[in-house]
């Protein structure tokens, strides 16, 4: 009788303690922006706008839960498209770090250096580290991180991609999310058509994270498409791409 009264006791006090932490998150916690606003804001370029028809962002920004005030890394960032979303969706207050490797092509560099001189960019900082080693010595405890059609990639790179998923599950806060986007490739497949096709199997890339230390909590339909063959190379304007999208999480 004793030691059940002492385990209720202790149940009762572990849920206060839950409770306390539950309700500390929640009262730090931004609403989130109008990110049909966001999307409308007049100074975005024309390029953008022709972009968000073929990327649609809307469902990703809901998904990934981008409040002002975050700390982002934004990995495999490109020319930046989508770390000038995340930067408006987390600004006042947020920052963003877009990494991409020192060898990135001359057009992408171009672009990303051009678009960090526009006010929407203010709070972006380059992040010119490789992909198994992305994330800055100073920087820890991050909100988010978000990788976008660029997982596949590493596959066929001079990537250690255990070093560089552990790397990502140290540098979030407990708590912290990953959302990973990509082009999926047929149940099998696994990393083999990375280069030729450019996409990547779920179960495979699922696989990878999770041994990280990651656990999946949410997965996004919006950018699946039942009609993709999977036969041919993703960078194809058409036929429309299946593309999956999961949200990891780093256990509290």
């Amino acid at each position: 009788m004793i030691a059940g009264c002492a385990l209720r006791k202790f149940a009762t006090m572990a849920c206060g303690v839950f409770a306390l932490l539950v309700a500390g998150a929640l009262a730090g916690a931004q609403p989130a922006p109008d990110y049909a606003a966001l999307l409308a804001a007049p100074d975005r370029s024309d390029a953008d706008r022709q972009a968000d028809k073929r990327r649609d962002p809307a469902p990703f920004l809901t998904f990934a839960g981008l409040r002002p005030g975050m700390k982002v890394l934004d990995m495999g960032a490109g020319g930046g498209y989508s770390t000038e979303l995340i930067a408006r969706a987390v600004a006042p207050g947020g920052i963003v770090y877009g990494q991409n490797p020192a060898d990135l092509g001359e057009k992408p560099k171009a672009t990303f250096d051009a678009r960090l001189k526009t006010p929407a960019m203010k709070d972006v900082v380059a992040d010119i580290r490789p992909f198994d080693d992305p994330v800055p010595p100073d920087v820890h405890d991050l909100d988010l991180i978000t990788f976008l059609f660029y997982y596949h990639d590493t596959t066929y790179m001079n990537v250690d991609r255990a070093a560089m998923d552990r790397k990502l599950f140290t540098a979030l806060k407990p708590g912290g999310f990953l959302v990973i986007a990509d082009h999926s490739a047929l149940p099998g497949q696994g990393t083999s058509v990375g280069k030729t096709l450019h996409r990547i199997e779920e179960s495979t890339l699922r696989q990878e994270v999770e041994a990280a230390g990651f656990r999946v909590v949410a997965k996004g339909n919006f950018w699946r498409s039942p009609d993709d063959t999977h036969d041919f190379p993703s960078y194809r304007p058409s036929p429309p791409v299946d593309n999956f999208v999961l949200k990891f999480q780093k256990p509290m």
